[in-house]
């Protein structure tokens, strides 16, 4: 006989998932503000929903699927801006280097909100491109039109050495 869950098992499940539930906020989103509050925002609605989770096992992919789902709602609305001011332009021909994650991040904030969240979801998250569309409410064909055209997108920042043109993305 499963028992609802309580008040105690919310907070060990948000001390558990925080770090994974931010890291892919932030990828996400390319900014740790926003990231923080896209967390903050899945985890009240988790807890709004809290008597619903049949199973604490169930507790992580449910607030993973509804800071999803958050995300993409927050992409769907008209003021939704994925631009930071920035009071130097970065320098164009120089060799980028690998093992600096900013150089990485970087490249993904060069992409669009939804197709930053395709690649985050498929390549991070490793889920495949049925799950991403039910995630982000799109179709298998948008995802895997979104992940092509992110993927020709990073590879003109990153170049061919780090995401060949064989990379295999459906």
């Amino acid at each position: 006989m499963s028992r609802a869950p309580t008040d105690e098992d919310f907070t060990e499940l948000v001390q558990a998932c925080w770090p994974s539930l931010y890291r892919t906020a932030y990828l996400m989103l390319g900014d740790a503000c926003e990231a923080e509050d896209l967390v903050q925002t899945a985890l009240a609605k988790t807890y709004a929903s809290w008597r619903r989770v049949r199973t604490l096992e169930a507790a992580p992919g449910y607030a993973r699927t509804t800071l999803v789902n958050t995300a993409a709602s927050w992409f769907r609305k008209k003021g939704w801006r994925n631009e930071r001011p920035t009071e130097v332009l970065p320098e164009h021909g120089s060799e980028p280097d690998w093992t600096d994650r900013t150089t990485l991040m970087g490249a993904l904030a060069t992409l669009p909100p939804r197709q930053r969240a395709v690649v985050v979801l498929r390549f991070y998250e490793d889920l495949s491109v049925a799950q991403v569309a039910r995630a982000l409410a799109v179709s298998d064909g948008t995802v895997k039109s979104q992940t092509s055209e992110a993927l020709t997108k990073l590879r003109a920042v990153l170049g061919e050495s780090v995401l060949p043109q064989g990379a295999h993305h459906d």
